[in-house]
C-alpha cells in the first residue's frame, strides 16, 4: 500500500455553532489543510498519482472557501473537524473509483493544533 500527501491552505474566517468562549464571535485563521490517499498499484511511471493532479484536487475544493465566511457554507458548526470531514468526502467525490482512495484530511486552524477526519 503506498500512500501520497500533498498540503495547501486558504485564508478564511468562522465562528463556532453552540459554543461558549471566545471562538463564538466571528474570527479568521490562515488553515492549513494536508490530505492523504491510499493506493495499491503505480502506473507505468512508478506513480500512485501525480502530486499536481492531487494538489489540483485540492485546491479545487479549498477555493471555496478561501476568503470566505465558512457559516455561510456549511450546513453545520464549522468547526476544524467538521472542515475536515467535508474536504474528505469532496476530495473522495473528485478521486472517483480509479484506485486511489482518501485516507485521511487534517485541518490546521493555528500553529500545533490539528483535527483529522478518516474512515
Amino acid at each position: 500500500m503506498y500512500e501520497i500527501t500533498t498540503e495547501s491552505h486558504f485564508c478564511a474566517a468562522h465562528s463556532l455553532l453552540n459554543y461558549e468562549g471566545p471562538c463564538e464571535n466571528l474570527h479568521g485563521h490562515n488553515w492549513q489543510v494536508r490530505a492523504t490517499v491510499r493506493c495499491e498499484n503505480l502506473d507505468k511511471s512508478g506513480v500512485g498519482i501525480d502530486f499536481k493532479a492531487l494538489k489540483r484536487m485540492l485546491n479545487g475544493i479549498l477555493d471555496q472557501f478561501d476568503h470566505r465566511h465558512l457559516n455561510t457554507i456549511l450546513d453545520e458548526s464549522p468547526s476544524s473537524e467538521c472542515i475536515a470531514r467535508h474536504i474528505f468526502y469532496k476530495l473522495k467525490e473528485s478521486l472517483g473509483a480509479g484506485g486511489v482512495s482518501v485516507a485521511r484530511v487534517e485541518v490546521q486552524e493555528t500553529p500545533g493544533n490539528c483535527a483529522a477526519y478518516y474512515e
